[in-house]
């Protein structure tokens, strides 16, 4: 495999083509130097969203100021105890002498390494690379276990590979269904919002299924309100009217599936009444969702996290691919299922080694194949690797006790994480903490080292959107002086600890290696090369794509420059090439509602705000839209509570408690509420949810838990 020629960074006064570093839609813009810095124009020609940005996008160059991120190393002051500005020297001196110290005092696994899905394929490739053969742990995961990781499992269950959506986004606009679940999309990724409305203004039928009214369910033809936690039972409802009003696709399960009778069987033990009875959602409603599903020529089935996010989450997201099955909708033109990927690199950051069990290329870490392939792109013996690690909630809930040492990139558990005061506490009974992070946030305060490293617009390299279409992400600007790379930092600590080959700082030459380390696996990669990512407007190339050909087998369905942007329209990934129906029976939540803690809280995001805020809420704009946490409940439930619209309300749960002001609206079931989960602080959601995970992903149960509230005096005096 030769090397590809170089990509130039755009010279001064052109206009950059890059992405958005935000959600995994890697909207398509530009960036024009302006003055000191750059500033965002569109891109129409890029297809995702067609020149179209939220307000995030639009601001993202505001996070490159110097006055809102670390441009400096910090280090814990011995003296003082607090952190103090350092050398990069000194800095990646006290990260390396802090890893080995650990490694000598407690073995390799008292080592941790805790990644992040905004980082690019190079910096999670070299990240998983990093652990295994520098530091021989297992303990690495990051945080996309929270993102979709409960699909990803159905997923290979059913179709033998995983990629978000099997098809491009484009296609949804010329379905002639969609069922939408669990995603609130005209918030979390509003310009995707106009394949939904195109779709809908060509005759289409728009299905939403949500607790909540939102702005996306406010768009649907049809909305089911279901009670949180109770997906899989309204999935397998509508199986249930599929077999009996006789819509099921009995050519095409013969042809192209296996295990039909046993998912059969198990969706009949749930007739619609008592469906109505688990879900809330009235029998009519069940009846309506079918008829438009099932008349369309084209449907598809769309996930997202209110499906995901739950201990029964892999099972769920089987039952909603069963559905798709049953009506022989995957692998045929505008049709099937694909999961709305929630972060920028959720699908790519997973793909190349950071996750617990995987090596590059999606390739199982148990596999002894698998190990020899990657070992020997690495150039160290297979049986060096260290086997599968802890997931990520086990992870963070081992820091201070197996794991006494951890590096931690891109994220910010300390807000995100499930029972998250639990997770501060482990955070801060660890022996040595390293963060490299572009801003400050509340997991990087706590740290012994915090590394300013840099950002998108500062940066070459490449990211998976929820498409799997791979993307270049091209340097704009320079960093701020004393700003590093996260392969820099890398490298640097690699060296420090003996093993100054095998980690380069130039992304290109990380995505070479990436390429030769995914050659073969389910997310082959080796076809693609920086130069034939910039070719033409930059569209991308879609994965799998082999380095001998343009297609993975299962159907290309594009053009031959372009990878594979439709799979399985010929055979599924699995050995026999049929799709594997799994037999699921509802169960209830990990924590349903008692006298003591009758309600239901949900968790979420809003428009303006991403992820734990660490970046958003430093930018003015996206503070005065989305200023602080909130706790939206029904009319109902609020005069029970005694609590009206802005005054403040306290929800407790059995793991802590959050207050901010009420938002009362009739858009929200009676028996739930909802809170962003954006802020730390006093209205820090995630100190209330639960972390029951999923047998299967390991995925935490973020969207059910069961919560009490309590109405609090407002606050008097100035401010």
């Amino acid at each position: 495999m030769q090397p590809s020629p170089p990509v130039q960074d755009a010279p001064s006064g052109a206009v950059t083509p890059t992405h958005c570093p935000y959600c995994a839609l890697q909207c398509g813009m530009g960036l024009a130097r302006e003055g000191e810095g750059v500033k965002v124009v569109e891109r129409p020609a890029f297809p995702v969203n067609g020149g179209a940005l939220c307000g995030k996008g639009r601001t993202a160059p505001e996070v490159l100021s110097s006055r809102v991120r670390l441009t400096e190393p910090l280090v814990r002051s011995h003296a003082t105890g607090g952190l103090v500005p350092a050398t990069w020297e000194e800095a990646l001196d006290r990260v390396a002498e802090g890893l080995a110290r650990t490694r000598a005092a407690h073995g390799a696994d008292a080592c941790g390494v805790f990644g992040g899905g905004g980082l690019t394929n190079e910096k999670a490739y070299a990240l998983g690379k990093f652990a295994r053969v520098v530091l021989g742990t297992s303990q690495i995961d990051y945080n996309g276990r929270f993102c979709m990781s409960s699909a990803a499992a159905a997923g290979q269950r059913a179709f033998g590979l995983d990629r978000g959506l099997p098809f491009p986004l484009a296609d949804v606009a010329r379905t002639g269904c969609v069922l939408l679940v669990g995603s609130n999309l005209a918030e979390t990724m509003p310009p995707a919002l106009r394949h939904l409305t195109e779709m809908r203004n060509n005759g289409g039928s728009l299905v939403v299924v949500d607790p909540r009214r939102t702005r996306t369910a406010e768009q649907a033809d049809l909305h089911l309100a279901p009670r949180p936690g109770t997906d899989l039972a309204l999935a397998l409802g509508l199986l249930h009217l599929v077999v009996t009003e006789g819509h099921v696709d009995e050519e095409y399960v013969a042809a192209r599936t296996s295990g039909w009778a046993e998912a059969r069987a198990a969706a009949m033990a749930h007739w619609p009444e008592h469906v109505e009875r688990i879900t809330g959602v009235p029998v009519p409603q069940l009846r309506d969702a079918v008829r438009r599903f099932c008349a369309a020529e084209h449907a598809m089935v769309l996930t997202a996290r209110g499906p995901e996010q739950q201990a029964k989450g892999t099972d769920t997201v089987a039952a909603w691919i069963n559905l798709c099955l049953a009506t022989g909708r995957p692998g045929r033109p505008l049709s099937g299922y694909g999961c709305l990927t929630g972060q920028g690199n959720g699908q790519g950051g997973r793909e190349h080694g950071q996750k617990a069990d995987q090596l590059p290329g999606y390739r199982k870490l148990t596999d002894p194949a698998a190990r020899a392939h990657v070992a020997a792109v690495w150039g160290v013996d297979p049986d060096a690797l260290p086997g599968p690690g802890r997931s990520a909630y086990e992870l963070l809930d081992a820091l201070g006790g197996d794991v006494r040492a951890l590096l931690l990139m891109g994220s910010n558990p300390v807000v995100s994480a499930p029972r998250a005061a639990h997770v501060e506490e482990r955070i801060r009974s660890l022996d040595f903490l390293a963060v490299a992070d572009v801003v400050l946030s509340e997991t990087a305060a706590l740290a012994d080292v915090v590394l300013p490293v840099t950002q998108w617009a500062e940066e070459t390299g490449t990211v998976t959107n929820l498409e799997g279409r791979v993307l270049l992400r091209r340097k704009a600007v320079d960093p701020p002086p004393g700003v590093r790379g996260d392969l820099d930092v890398l490298h640097g600590l690699a060296d420090r600890l003996g093993h100054g080959k095998g980690f380069p700082a130039e992304p290109e030459e990380v995505f070479d290696e990436l390429r030769r380390a995914s050659a073969g696996g389910l997310a082959d990669y080796s076809g693609i090369t920086y130069a034939r990512l910039a070719e033409g407007d930059g569209e991308g190339v879609f994965w799998p794509c082999p380095e001998d050909g343009d297609g993975d087998g299962h159907g290309a369905g594009g053009a031959p420059d372009a990878g594979t942007p439709r799979l399985f329209l010929e055979r599924f990934a699995t050995e026999d090439g049929r799709a594997r129906f799994v037999a699921v029976s509802h169960r209830a939540a990990a924590e349903e509602p008692d006298a003591e803690y009758p309600v239901i809280l949900t968790t979420g995001r809003v428009l303006a705000q991403y992820q734990s805020g660490a970046q958003t809420r430093r930018v003015a704009e996206l503070n005065a839209a989305a200023p602080g946490p909130f706790v939206e409940l029904h009319p109902r439930l609020a005069a029970r509570v005694g609590v009206a619209d802005g005054e403040p309300v306290a929800v407790v749960s059995r793991r802590g408690r959050a207050t901010a002001p009420a938002r009362v609206t009739p858009g929200i079931r009676p028996d739930t509420v909802f809170m962003p989960f954006h802020w730390p602080g006093e209205g820090r959601a995630n100190v209330l949810t639960h972390p029951a995970l999923d047998p299967v992903s390991r995925m935490p149960e973020f969207k059910v838990c069961a919560v009490r509230l309590e109405a609090l005096e407002a606050p008097t005096g100035p401010g």
